[in-house]
């Protein structure tokens, strides 16, 4: 199962390890967290903290489903990235497919390709997993996120291109 790469941001820069997460090693909880804590107060994730429910629950949620998983990028001892995986089911291929639920990276981190590289190792143990396929959603208004899943093959879902694009849509629950 790959684990960690490393690669440079730079020439010369830092050396970045990207690695799948262990939600049982305390350092790697504490990254998670204080990333999609950061993510869920930018614009991008909303622009409000997490809850301290949140924050004191999710690891342990997320241990506690074998569908989940997570990829963590360091600069040394310094979390920098985030993504979080979830399994789910395509009824049409009869396979696994993988959501990619979060893709965070600190704000001066960012334009490195510190995302590129979180998001080839999740794709490399979603192929693990036999999944036909990698989803995400993001905001059109995050232009940048936009031009790097594109560049790195992702594309609008459409079954039909008569019927135009899939709408990503959501009901809350109280």
């Amino acid at each position: 199962m790959p684990v960690s790469q490393g690669f440079d941001l730079d020439a010369g820069a830092t050396d970045v390890q990207v690695i799948r997460a262990d939600y049982a090693n305390p350092n790697h909880a504490a990254a998670l967290v204080r990333l999609l804590d950061s993510y869920a107060q930018d614009p991008m994730g909303g622009g409000h903290a997490l809850s301290d429910f949140a924050k004191s629950h999710l690891v342990a949620a997320l241990a506690a489903r074998p569908q989940a998983f997570s990829v963590l990028a360091f600069v040394g001892e310094l979390p920098v990235g985030l993504v979080n995986c979830i399994e789910g089911f395509s009824t049409f291929a009869c396979r696994p497919l993988v959501n990619v639920h979060d893709v965070a990276v600190l704000s001066g981190y960012r334009g490195h390709r510190v995302a590129q590289h979180m998001l080839k190792l999740a794709e490399a143990i979603a192929r693990e997993r036999g999944a036909c396929k990698l989803t995400l959603e993001v905001l059109r208004g995050n232009t940048a996120a936009d031009r790097l899943y594109r560049r790195i093959g992702f594309a609008n879902y459409e079954l039909d291109p008569s019927m135009g694009h899939a709408q990503f849509m959501q009901k809350l629950l109280d």
